[in-house]
C-alpha cells in the first residue's frame, strides 16, 4: 500500500482501496499507522465524485534520506537522495592511486559530506548503497576488483563501522540496471541489460524485473568475454577480454599513443576526446569509430544471448554517444538475427543522472521500506 501511495499519490483512502484490493477498514488502519510514522500525510480535500469530498494523502519523501555511491576506478561520486530517489546533493572526487589506503578515506569523506548536507528528518540517513566495479559475495566483501587492484576487502564492515548505518554493497553494473529501471530510460522495461562502460566493462542483467545474479551471485562479468583468443593480457588473468578493446581505458590508452609527444598528449581524458571530435579531429573520430565497433561486438553477443527489451549504455563512455552510437548500431545490425532485434531498444544513459549512484541509493531505500513493519490489530 505504501508503494502505491509512493508511486501514485496524491490519493484518497477510497482510491487506495480500489488500487490495492484491500478492505477500506484495513486501509484506514494502515493509513493511521503510516501517518503516525511520518511516511504519509494528509494534504487537504480533493474533488468529490458525489458525496463528501475525500481527504487526499501524499507520500512524505522527506521522511528520510539515502546515500548512493558510484565507486569508480578513478573517481567517487556520492549523492544524497530523498525517499523518492530525487538527487538533492552530490560530490565528485577524483583519485589517481587506487590503493585501499588512498581510496577508502576519500570514500568515507564523500559519504560524510552527504550526511552533513542532509536536512533534518524523522528517520535521518536510512541507508548507504555503494556500487563497486568488481566481484562481490553476499556479505559485501569485494572478492576481486581487478581494475582497482583489490582482493578480499570487507567493504561492508569498513563502511558499517564508520557510520553505524545500514549499508548495501552492490556490483556497480547491477546498481546501474536498477537505477535505469526505476528512474532512467528503463522505466516500464522488465528485461533490461545495463552495460557499464568505464575503465572496465560490467553488465547488470535485469530479467523479469529482477537482477539476475547466477547460482553464486557472480553473473554480469561480460567485460571478460573473450573476443580475441590471443589478445592482450587482462588483469583478470585471461587474454583478449572485451574490456581491453571497448572500455574507456582502451580509448584513453590508444589516444595517448596516438598523441604521444604532443603537448598534454598523456593527460587526455574522455571529455577532452569528445571535445576534439566535436572540433573535427579526424584521428579522434576514427578512434571513437574503432571503439564503437568493439562495443558493438560485445553488445551483439549480449543480444544473441538474452534477447532483451532494452540495452542501456552507461557510465563514463556514454558522454561519447554522438561518436560511438553509429558504429555500435552498424555492428549490431551485422551480427544479430533480425528477429532478436525486432523489439529491442538500445539507449544511452542520461548524462544528467548517474544511474549507478542513484540505483545504489535506491537499494538502500528499498531495504529501509522492506524492513519497516506496520502492524494492524
Amino acid at each position: 500500500m505504501l508503494e502505491t501511495i509512493k508511486n501514485k499519490s496524491p490519493l484518497s483512502r477510497s482510491q487506495i482501496s480500489e488500487l490495492t484490493g484491500l478492505h477500506k477498514g484495513t486501509v484506514s488502519s494502515l493509513i493511521h499507522e503510516l501517518i503516525e510514522e511520518d511516511l504519509v500525510f494528509e494534504i487537504g480535500e480533493g474533488i468529490s465524485s458525489g458525496g463528501r469530498r475525500p481527504v487526499m494523502l501524499l507520500f512524505n519523501q522527506q521522511a528520510g534520506y539515502a546515500i548512493g555511491v558510484n565507486l569508480g576506478v578513478n573517481f567517487i561520486l556520492a549523492v544524497l537522495t530523498n525517499l523518492q530517489g530525487e538527487v538533492l546533493e552530490e560530490k565528485m572526487t577524483y583519485f589517481e592511486h587506487t590503493s585501499v589506503d588512498v581510496v577508502i578515506p576519500q570514500l568515507i569523506e564523500a559519504i560524510q559530506t552527504m550526511i552533513d548536507r542532509a536536512p533534518e528528518s524523522r528517520y535521518g540517513i536510512i541507508g548507504i548503497g555503494i556500487g563497486v566495479p568488481g566481484v562481490l559475495d553476499d556479505k559485501g566483501t569485494i572478492l576481486l576488483a581487478p581494475n582497482l587492484g583489490w582482493e578480499n576487502l570487507d567493504l561492508y564492515r569498513i563502511v558499517t563501522e564508520a557510520f553505524n548505518t545500514p549499508v548495501i554493497i552492490e556490483n556497480e553494473a547491477n546498481a546501474g540496471a536498477i537505477g535505469e529501471k526505476e528512474f532512467g530510460v528503463g522505466i516500464g522495461d522488465s528485461n533490461l541489460i545495463f552495460v557499464s562502460l568505464g575503465i572496465g566493462i560490467g553488465t547488470g542483467i535485469l530479467l523479469n524485473g529482477e537482477i539476475y545474479r547466477g547460482v553464486s551471485g557472480f553473473s554480469g562479468e561480460m567485460g571478460h568475454f573473450i573476443i580475441e583468443t590471443n589478445g592482450k593480457k587482462c588483469k583478470c588473468g585471461s587474454k583478449g577480454c572485451w574490456e581491453l578493446y571497448a572500455s574507456e581505458n582502451a580509448l584513453i590508452e590508444q589516444a595517448r599513443q596516438l598523441f604521444a609527444g604532443e603537448p598534454n598528449g598523456q593527460a587526455l581524458d574522455i571529455n577532452d576526446l569528445v571535445a576534439m571530435a566535436d572540433a573535427g579531429s579526424a584521428k579522434v573520430i576514427h578512434l571513437f569509430n574503432q571503439i564503437g565497433e568493439y562495443i558493438g561486438i560485445g553488445i551483439a553477443n549480449i543480444i544473441n544471448m538474452f534477447n532483451p527489451e532494452l540495452i542501456v549504455i552507461g557510465n563514463r563512455l556514454a558522454v561519447a554517444e554522438k561518436w560511438i552510437k553509429n558504429p555500435i548500431m552498424r555492428i549490431v545490425e551485422q551480427s544479430t538475427l533480425p528477429f532478436t532485434r525486432r523489439q529491442l531498444k538500445i539507449s544511452f544513459s542520461s548524462p544528467a543522472t548517474d544511474s549507478i549512484a542513484v540505483g545504489a541509493a535506491y537499494t538502500a531505500t528499498k531495504s529501509f521500506f522492506s524492513n519497516t513493519k506496520v502492524l494492524v490489530d
